[in-house]
């Protein structure tokens, strides 16, 4: 299908779920902008996902719904539709393959409606993107695109760190005499139990990080690993200092002040890049580097693994810690 790019006044972007999905759409983003400057840009997603987005200078707005159980679900979803096909998008960009992107797309009423083609449902689209070669998964989001003559090129992903958040991250190192330290994050949650490296090991890599390297480390969590980062400062022989509870913005204004986050493979890896800090991920599972690994990718993140998980040592990642902190110095 020939697409008249100067009919497309209004675009929606359909990716609903997961914070580190919707963050991973970013990227493109700018380019998007670029190729239709004038457009109307949304972003369709679950509550309460667009956080991730919020302040993002190349969308101009959001349709948002919530999970519900049961029939409330399915009226969420037709009010959804509803909504959706009344603000008459010339565009449509499903960047899933699943049944609510197919949905939304059937019945949104719009021209242009760009999906991949090797989606189930296929058929509700009338242009496609074909998936290319396995890479990071940041960088595939651009396959999707190229229908649109967009082609992957240089990029990073994006998060506005509010200046209030900031403030509050400032005052809270001042009151615990944090200012002028030398600062490394730990995330050692997940909300994947297979992807986190143990947590008798976090802490005795704490030990090292306080012993040998005299930096501060600092435990970040969400309300579900609370019990994860305390069993860590528990085992940990030396002081281990907890986070504040935070969302994604005090959680950003924290990251900007650290040298670099140790984390497991999972979406604070990604989020480490959108607000600048260097990070080294550790994966308990090999497969899963080449499409989540940002290494190579980005300039200063890394990623640490092993064909066994046991092989994944305390003294081995400490090295490679030290590694990255030197070419972080550089």
């Amino acid at each position: 299908m020939e697409i008249n790019f100067s009919e497309i006044e209004k675009i929606l972007i359909i990716a609903p779920f997961r914070f580190g999905d919707v963050l991973l759409n970013t990227g493109y983003l700018p380019f998007l902008r670029e190729k239709f400057p004038t457009a109307k840009i949304d972003f369709l997603t679950r509550i309460p996902c667009q956080m991730m987005l919020e302040g993002n200078p190349n969308l101009d707005g959001f349709v948002l719904f919530r999970k519900r159980r049961g029939l409330a679900n399915f009226w969420e979803r037709v009010k959804l539709f509803w909504r959706v096909r009344k603000r008459r998008y010339d565009l449509i960009i499903d960047q899933t393959r699943g049944t609510t992107g197919g949905q939304i797309t059937l019945f949104s009423g719009a021209k242009y409606r760009l999906g991949y083609a090797n989606s189930r449902y296929k058929r509700f689209y009338n242009f496609f993107g074909f998936e290319g070669k396995q890479r990071y998964s940041g960088a595939m989001r651009f396959d999707l695109l190229e229908s649109l003559g967009i082609k992957e090129q240089k990029f990073n992903l994006h998060f506005t760190v509010k200046d209030d958040d900031r403030k509050y991250i400032k005052n809270w190192f001042e009151t615990n005499k944090l200012l002028g330290k030398k600062l490394i994050v730990l995330s050692p949650g997940s909300p994947v139990p297979r992807k986190m490296w143990e947590l008798d090991k976090y802490a005795k890599l704490c030990d090292l990080i306080v012993k040998k390297l005299g930096y501060v480390p600092i435990l970040r969590w969400i309300p579900e690993e609370l019990k994860y980062v305390k069993k860590v400062q528990a085992l940990a022989k030396e002081e281990v200092v907890l986070a504040p509870p935070a969302d994604f913005s005090k959680t950003g204004a924290l990251l900007e002040n650290s040298v670099i986050l140790v984390c497991n493979d999972g979406g604070i890896n990604h989020f480490s890049q959108a607000v600048g800090c260097p990070s080294l991920a550790i994966f308990t599972d090999s497969s899963e580097t080449k499409n989540w690994s940002m290494q190579g990718v980005f300039e200063r993140h890394w990623h640490i693994t092993a064909e066994k998980t046991n092989e994944l040592t305390v003294e081995k990642i400490f090295a490679k810690l030290q590694s990255c902190l030197q070419e972080i110095k550089k």
